[in-house]
């Protein structure tokens, strides 16, 4: 049952990222869904809320739906009614997608929502936010909304509040300092901060390398 639940939502999910932009397409999924099993290894969890929250976490991202925070739980819950799951993991899942992304630990007033499902989940999609999958990303992102590589005349705001983040249209290299760099001491897990640990220093060389090569 768990395996054919598993190969429908993954089927459902490619299909829902078909023409999804490259940063957040199947292959993001993918690789969030590899790292958090691995992850739940080691952790007390229910694997099949992890492996389903994984699958389903970006089927339908605020930032490309009009920064509407409901659409990817209310999606995700439609479809795992119709596979019969139970109310409660239904539930449990949909609670992850709502609560796991990085702009919610700026909002100081978010509902208090948190179980090691969740922290799992979240640790192995921040994983992919970071090192050279992550910079591959972040620019990708940048292109995609044409935005400059970098302004020196621009500086990282530190102490964005959510909505602030939301509407932010910074270069692409701020989004270092504005989120990525900050990711590694924000993991959960003990194996997601192992994984964590190489892929920041990577940033912080490619950085090095950026500005030497930007400043020459």
């Amino acid at each position: 049952m768990n395996e054919l639940l598993i190969e429908a939502t993954k089927n459902f999910v490619k299909e829902q990222l078909k023409y999804a932009e490259g940063g957040h397409d199947w292959f993001h999924t993918e690789r969030v869904f590899k790292t958090a099993k691995k992850i739940s290894e080691k952790e007390q969890v229910d694997p099949l809320v992890v492996q389903l929250a994984a699958l389903l976490h970006d089927i339908a991202d605020p930032k490309f739906h009009d920064g509407d925070e409901e659409i990817g739980p209310k999606t995700a819950q439609e479809f795992l009614a119709s596979q019969d799951l139970d109310s409660v993991r239904t539930d449990h899942v949909a609670n992850i997608i709502r609560h796991m992304s990085f702009k919610n630990s700026l909002d100081k007033g978010q509902p208090v929502f948190n179980s090691l499902e969740l922290q799992v989940v979240q640790d192995a999609d921040r994983l992919d936010a970071i090192g050279a999958i992550g910079i591959a990303r972040t620019f990708n992102y940048g292109g995609f909304k044409n935005r400059p590589m970098y302004d020196p005349e621009i500086e990282p705001n530190l102490n964005m509040s959510k909505e602030e983040y939301k509407k932010s249209n910074a270069p692409t290299i701020n989004h270092f300092y504005e989120k990525l760099l900050l990711l590694k001491d924000k993991i959960n897990t003990d194996t997601g901060r192992e994984l964590a640990a190489e892929r920041h220093q990577f940033m912080l060389d490619y950085l090095e390398q950026f500005y030497k090569e930007w400043n020459t």
